[in-house]
């Protein structure tokens, strides 16, 4: 199967390292020197530094040449640029291809899921080829070959056990799901609370406090990925609980590095102008509390998180709100 993997940052290439010692696999790079520094150093110096790729993988700057012909495409796209880019390569993508996202994200205004936006911008994709790669998955560790595991979710069964053996090794073990909905949903929302466990690492606190919080943050965003249709099941396997554990614990995380500078007091502003990779929980924050609204839910994480990053609230404030918030029972809103 020829693969197409658009996006050469440290996700994207990491996907693609996984697939190109199967079979043909050519990576996409916005700009033609990083494509260049890959194809020659067999390395990603922007955004893996120092980790060895698959002489197999072949980089390009080239949209066109990249997507035509490709069975599979693997869409690795910041949400807010996953849309254009999506629409720029349209012409050329086969309308018997499947594509998969592995953007955790919303867009922005219209609230739509990424997959979502695939089914907008390729209509004469069939909707059952349509789906997700989502788990608990820091880009560096699988590139360096460390055990990890992660889910394809498919509408159709039968496509993503095809998918699953494309991206399955012996490292990086891959389950598949049908529910793309809670999937995608819950990959989305988990890096809104990573902000805030990477608040309470900035903050001291210890391992009570981070297990709690996480904990919680499972249960709202569980109640809120079921009022999108997803399944309850789906939110405690590897693109829920998983997927939460690994962002909200992990320094690679871009979303709890975020939180956490936060915490020791430092100004947004300054710290995404020193990221050379885009934190999704900063966008993806305000998206998760408009929908939220729709479906009048209460989400007080999110929406702490939120008066943090764009009102400016003081971190200590935000965990007394929260702190502060009526006790009740624990199982509300997911039965």
């Amino acid at each position: 199967m020829r693969v197409a993997v658009i996006g050469a940052g440290s996700w994207g290439t990491a996907v693609a390292s996984i697939i190109a010692p199967k079979g043909e696999t050519i990576l996409w790079a916005r700009r033609p020197e990083l494509a260049e520094a890959i194809n020659s150093s067999h390395q990603n110096p922007d955004y893996l530094a120092g980790l060895a790729l698959p002489h197999q993988l072949e980089a390009t700057a080239d949209l066109e040449r990249a997507v035509s012909g490709a069975e599979l495409v693997v869409m690795g796209v910041p949400s807010h640029g996953f849309r254009f880019v999506l629409e720029e390569a349209a012409p050329w993508i086969d309308s018997g291809a499947a594509v998969v996202s592995l953007t955790k994200g919303l867009e922005q205004g219209t609230l739509l899921r990424m997959t979502e936006v695939i089914a907008q911008a390729l209509p004469s994709v069939a909707p059952n080829r349509i789906g997700v790669l989502t788990g608990p998955n820091l880009a560096r560790e699988i590139v360096a070959g460390q055990p990890a595991a992660s889910v394809v979710a498919m509408p159709d069964e039968s496509i993503a056990e095809i998918l699953q053996v494309i991206f399955h090794t012996r490292e990086f073990r891959v389950y598949t799901n049908t529910d793309v909905i809670g999937s995608e949903a819950a990959g989305a929302m988990k890096n809104v609370m990573a902000i805030g466990a990477g608040v309470a690492s900035g903050l001291g606190y210890g391992l009570n406090a981070l297990a709690a919080f996480v904990t919680r943050s499972l249960a709202e965003l569980t109640r809120l990925g079921m009022a999108l249709g997803g399944r309850p099941l789906t939110f405690a396997g590897l693109a829920g609980m998983g997927d939460l554990i690994a962002t909200c614990m992990s320094t690679q995380s871009r979303n709890h590095r975020v939180g956490l500078a936060l915490g020791q007091g430092r100004k947004l502003d300054d710290i995404i102008s020193e990221m050379k990779m885009v934190a999704e929980g900063v966008k993806t924050t305000q998206s998760v509390i408009e929908l939220a609204d729709r479906h009048g839910l209460d989400v007080p994480i999110a929406s702490e998180v939120g008066a943090m990053l764009y009102e400016g609230l003081d971190p200590d404030v935000m965990v007394a709100n929260l702190l502060g918030r009526p006790a009740r029972h624990e199982l509300d809103g997911i039965h």
